[in-house]
């Protein structure tokens, strides 16, 4: 098929000429989601207006969003997996429903996209003891000339919900016949060839804590496609890497390391070039996260680091800059779509040239404990704590291993490798979890704490004092915000004492849409209004104490949040500190 495919334009484009307006994409840190480290999907921004809120821009919806999934971060390497990618999606927040969003799907991957109708498949929900089956979906794909042989009916597959409980409904996933094989008179979703492109999620049913399930009053549509994905089937590979999307920067790689791209060296190239796209995009976002050793500072330099590893072993020399000439490359191809990364080059490279010099001088102390425990055969944990501490791969414990005539344990490594994914899977089901069930009273009552607590800080470090993240749950938020000093202790007692004295006097908070223009005239606190649509939501409370521009969601009165306590302050990284604080 064809190359150079610029799906993003031809998705907006098509959208727009049916209605839809496009939103800009949303930081890649999630502002007003506390459940979550990174915006790992592109409904996860629009979860207060799925869930009821009036969109600025109205009921038809459109976008490109950059969104970062970490849970496999240890599969990339192969042909399909990236921690960074982006998603095309399009809304309907109480509009069209089901007959639309089919018609409208099956026009543009047979009409814009020109794939022949015997190449794709569809799964439909099938039903369960509490919803029915879809048949209206079934029917629909019929008269649009799928047959029945191509349509599969599924229960687990084809039903959407966010957490335990809230908006739910049936889905309807697009399947592409990705192989040179004969296309089979039947569709059976297990088979690898058939590849999910597309997914229609109808939203029109709300689970109850009680486990029932009622028909929601207002009925949403969410729709969502990779980019990486489908680009690489419309231009005919069956590796996502050997696609334009990551061509010229497999190119570069090749050139710097002298290494072709084949058998051998495939896997360190993919994970360099996912690894530092993704890096890119976590340092230029406006959240501000640096390396370190939480949340997602933490994600980060695993990932810079994982590259490095990566590097080393195709033998690129460390002290040379290739990680600023691929991270330039990135930047470069990106920044006609997000203009961040323009804005922010320098952090970018200053960044990732700190973090790799740290690693190199790592990898160094690495090769100083190998020789330490190299007078034996390499156990298991021996083997993974070379991994986990100094960042040593297995491949390179074995080939040091292999010099000194030692055997490396490999199932015991092995055994280590899969506790440490578990134990890591594990805290992030619990990070993770979260959506449109989220946004709890408590979790209201944090989120209005922490525009108290920006305006408090404003007012005892100075007014260039920002928030730069922050995180909520049901038991503390967590604040960061630019200073270049550890607070004093009357500084914390100051900021505390205001938050709780405007609680206190019970200001009322109001919110009320205005133009981008008005909003910044008024005073509204907004650091990246680049990235806010030209009518925004604007939240004051009392006398102008915090005017902000926001997602919400907002208590009506402070008087509700209850008493304010600083817990702890600390450092998050370079130039950034955190405040952590409970309310009772």
């Amino acid at each position: 098929m064809k190359e150079n495919i610029d799906l993003k334009e031809l998705y907006i484009n098509f959208f727009v000429s049916k209605g839809h307006k496009q939103i800009p994409s949303s930081p890649v840190v999630p502002e007003n989601d506390p459940s979550v480290l990174f915006n790992t999907a592109g409904m996860q921004p629009l979860i207060p207006y799925l869930m009821g809120q009036e969109h600025p821009y109205g009921k038809r919806l459109c976008d490109y969003q950059k969104c970062i999934r970490t849970n496999d971060l240890d599969e990339v390497g192969d042909t399909f997996h990236h921690t960074f990618f982006e998603m095309l999606g399009n809304w309907s927040l109480g509009d069209y429903f089901k007959k639309e969003i089919i018609e409208w799907s099956f026009e543009f991957l047979t009409k814009v996209l020109n794939i022949p109708v015997e190449k794709l498949a569809v799964t439909v929900f099938a039903g369960n003891d509490l919803i029915p089956f879809d048949e209206f979906t079934y029917n629909k794909w019929k008269s649009l000339g799928i047959s029945e042989d191509k349509i599969a009916k599924t229960s687990e597959d084809n039903f959407w919900i966010a957490g335990e409980t809230g908006p739910c409904g049936p889905d309807t996933e697009m399947f592409y016949w990705r192989s040179n094989d004969e296309i089979p008179n039947k569709f059976d979703p297990d088979d690898s060839r058939w590849v999910e492109i597309w997914n229609d999620v109808f939203m029109q049913y709300e689970k109850k804590q009680d486990g029932t399930v009622v028909e929601l009053p207002i009925k949403n549509v969410d729709t969502g496609m990779g980019v990486e994905r489908v680009t690489a089937i419309l231009e005919g590979v069956n590796d996502n890497y050997l696609s334009s999307i990551w061509k010229d920067v497999i190119d570069l790689i090749c050139n710097i390391s002298n290494k072709e791209y084949n058998e051998e060296n495939q896997k360190s190239i993919r994970v360099i070039a996912d690894h530092l796209r993704t890096a890119v995009f976590i340092l230029a976002d406006p959240a501000g996260i640096r390396p370190s050793n939480t949340d997602q500072g933490y994600i980060l330099r695993r990932l810079i680091r994982r590259a490095i590893r990566h590097a080393k072993t195709l033998g690129i020399d460390l002290n040379t800059d290739f990680e600023a000439q691929i991270a330039n490359l990135i930047i470069n191809k990106y920044k006609k779509y997000y203009k961040e990364l323009e804005d922010n080059k320098d952090i970018i490279l200053n960044e990732l040239t700190i973090e790799k010099n740290k690693f190199a001088r790592t990898l160094e102390k690495g090769l100083k404990e190998f020789e330490k425990v190299a007078t034996k055969d390499i156990d298991g944990q021996t083997a993974f704590h070379l991994f986990d501490t100094y960042g040593f791969p297995l491949e390179l414990t074995i080939e040091l291993a292999e010099e000194k005539n030692l055997k490396v344990d490999v199932e015991g490594y092995n055994k280590k490798f899969k506790e440490h994914q578990e134990l890591s899977r594990t805290a992030s089901a619990g990070k993770f979890k979260g959506g449109l069930s989220g946004n709890s009273e408590i979790e209201t009552k944090y989120h209005t704490a922490t525009h108290l607590l920006n305006a408090a800080l404003k007012i005892v470090l100075g007014p260039d004092t920002h928030q730069r993240g922050s995180n909520i749950t049901e038991e503390r938020m967590r604040f960061d915000f630019n200073c270049d000093h550890k607070l004093t202790d009357e500084e914390k007692k100051q900021a505390e004492d205001l938050v709780n004295q405007w609680i206190n006097e019970g200001l009322d908070v109001k919110v009320e849409e205005m133009s981008k223009e008005d909003a910044i005239k008024s005073g509204a606190e907004c650091m990246f209004i680049e990235k806010y649509p030209d009518l925004v939501t604007v939240y004051t409370i009392g006398n102008n104490v915090s005017k902000e521009l926001c997602g919400g969601p907002h208590v009506k009165n402070t008087k509700e949040i209850g008493h304010f306590t600083i817990v702890k302050e600390e450092a998050s990284s370079a130039g950034i500190r955190r405040i952590k604080a409970k309310i009772s």
